[in-house]
């Protein structure tokens, strides 16, 4: 019999060197890559979009851009620190992080998070009680919207020079274009 996977706990993420980054999901240690800067600038701006619509319509939910934790489960061996989260249950936050699900998380696709962002990832925001879930992948340029908050949960996907609404909030649509555009500008 071989030996049992090392299970983690948010203490060994807590104990991380400075500067380096890691996510934790059902005792699994994930190591995070330093994103490019291209990553950043999607997340800036489509964290931007979510937190000017918020305001502009009074809305009393809350953007936090990564890196910022998500305890996603009531247990202590599932960090994450999504791309974007989006939370209006204010009961939920601490200065630590969020403790149980945001509304809304954005995961900006990266090489080495393809796999675990459109598989891994989904499975445990949809079970945790995420309403709605964006992938934004710019390798091929699309964006899909995962609403989980109706029966029945659906999935929509954009390319990059459409109009994506977001469920959760009516009225706002985002088009990744103008967003990519405006980096080569």
């Amino acid at each position: 019999m071989g030996a049992a996977a090392v299970k983690h706990t948010v203490e060994d993420i807590w104990a991380l060197p400075e500067g380096e980054r890691a996510e934790l999901i059902d005792g699994m240690w994930y190591d995070m890559a330093s994103p490019s800067g291209r990553h950043q600038w999607i997340v800036m701006e489509v964290a931007a979009e979510f937190r000017d619509y918020i305001r502009k319509k009074g809305g009393k939910c809350k953007v936090f851009p990564a890196p910022f934790a998500v305890y996603l489960n009531d247990d202590n061996r599932t960090y994450l620190e999504p791309d974007i989260s989006v939370l209006c249950d204010m009961s939920k936050y601490t200065e630590d992080g969020i403790y149980g699900a945001p509304d809304l998380v954005v995961e900006v696709v990266s090489p080495s998070s393809r796999k675990k962002d459109y598989g891994l990832k989904q499975f445990k925001y949809r079970n945790a009680g995420v309403k709605e879930y964006w992938i934004i992948d710019p390798e091929e340029e699309t964006l899909n919207v995962y609403w989980f908050a109706g029966e029945p949960a659906f999935a929509d996907e954009y390319a990059f020079d459409e109009k994506v609404p977001s469920h959760l909030y009516p009225g706002l649509e985002l088009c990744l274009k103008d967003i990519m555009d405006a980096l080569q500008a």
